[in-house]
């Protein structure tokens, strides 16, 4: 910036300063007005909400994955083939529960 002191500055430097000052504190307005707008405060604050359920989205993601993989793991061997020592049981199991809702539901409707 130009010298400080009074004596040796011109008219013409005093005012390009102040001219200079005023478009420095202007474009400092500007932002500030931006950054406590309602509507940059509320965008800031969705962002910030979104980028939350993004990441707990990818973690909810990443922990269901891992679930699937290991029940699959319990069906189907390394080669891909199905593990029918461990899917029949099971199998059974859901056909005596599907059974016995079944029953349950003829007895309450006679």
């Amino acid at each position: 910036m130009a010298d400080t002191s009074d004596s040796s500055r011109t008219p013409a430097q005093i005012e390009a300063d102040i001219r200079r000052r005023r478009e420095t504190l202007a474009e400092t307005l500007d932002e500030i007005g931006v950054r406590v707008h309602p509507k940059t405060i509320v965008g800031d604050a969705k962002a910030k909400v979104v980028a939350g359920v993004d990441h707990t989205l990818g973690r909810a993601y990443v922990g269901v994955n891992r679930v699937v993989g290991d029940v699959k793991g319990q069906f189907v061997d390394e080669d891909g083939a199905p593990r029918i020592e461990r899917i029949v049981p099971v199998a059974l199991v859901v056909v005596g529960l599907v059974g016995l809702l079944a029953l349950g539901t003829r007895r309450r409707k006679g």
